[in-house]
C-alpha cells in the first residue's frame, strides 16, 4: 500500500523556510531593541540640549572640547562602518577568512575609538572638567558615555563572533547573530554623527 505524500499535492501549502522565519522574527526583534535605544538617545540628547549652557561658572565646550581628537575618533568610527558592511558580504558569500579579516580590522577601529574616547574623558577629569563639575558635563559625559559603553558591547560581541565562527561555522544561527551586529554598529554609527554635530561642532561655537 503506498502512502500519498501531501507536499506533492498541487494544492499543498509550499515548505516554509525555516531559516528564513528566524531571520525575519529575530530581525524583527532585534529592530524593536534598536528602537528602544533610540528612545533611549534621544532623551540623552534632549537633556543635553536642555543642559549644555548650564555651566555653573565652570569650562565651557569651547573650553574642553579637542576637534582634532574627535575628528580621528570620528574617522575610526566611519571607517569601521565600512568594514562591517564588508564583513557582511563576505559572511553572505561563505568566506570565511574574508569575513575573519574584516571583523578584525572593525574590531580594532572600534578599539581604536573607545581608547581615543577614554584619552578625552582622561584628560577633562584631569583639567577640572569632570561629569561632577556642572550640569552641562554631567550631560555631556552621560551622553558620549553611553555611546562608548554601546561601543564597548559591540567589541565583546565580535569577539564571540569570532568564537562561534570557528567553533561552528556558517550557519542560520551565525547568519542571524551577524545581521544583528551589523545592525547594531551602523546604528552606532549613526549615533556618533548626531554626537559630533550637535555635541561637538555645534558644542564648540563660542
Amino acid at each position: 500500500m503506498t502512502t500519498l505524500d501531501a507536499s506533492r499535492l498541487p494544492f499543498a501549502d509550499p515548505p516554509h523556510d525555516r531559516a528564513a522565519d528566524r531571520l525575519g522574527a529575530t530581525g524583527f526583534g532585534f529592530y524593536v531593541y534598536l528602537l528602544s535605544d533610540a528612545i533611549l538617545f534621544a532623551s540623552l540628547f534632549a537633556a543635553f540640549a536642555v543642559l549644555h549652557r548650564a555651566t555653573a561658572g565652570g569650562p565651557t565646550g569651547p573650553e574642553v572640547f579637542k576637534l582634532p581628537g574627535v575628528l580621528l575618533e570620528t574617522a575610526c568610527l566611519l571607517v569601521s562602518s565600512f568594514t562591517c558592511g564588508l564583513a557582511m558580504i563576505a559572511a553572505n558569500a561563505g568566506r570565511k577568512l574574508a569575513l575573519t579579516g574584516f571583523l578584525a580590522i572593525t574590531f580594532a577601529l572600534g578599539a581604536a575609538f573607545l581608547g581615543l574616547e577614554v584619552s578625552e574623558f582622561t584628560r577633562m577629569i584631569a583639567e577640572g572638567a569632570g561629569p561632577d563639575r556642572s550640569a552641562f558635563l554631567s550631560g555631556f559625559f552621560t551622553l558620549v558615555g553611553a555611546h562608548g559603553l554601546h561601543i564597548t558591547v559591540g567589541l565583546a560581541w565580535i569577539l564571540i563572533l569570532f568564537g562561534q565562527l570557528w567553533r561552528d561555522g556558517f550557519g542560520p544561527g551565525f547568519s542571524r547573530r551577524i545581521f544583528c551586529f551589523s545592525l547594531f554598529w551602523h546604528v552606532l554609527d549613526v549615533v556618533w554623527i548626531a554626537i559630533f554635530t550637535f555635541v561637538y561642532l555645534i558644542g564648540s561655537q563660542p
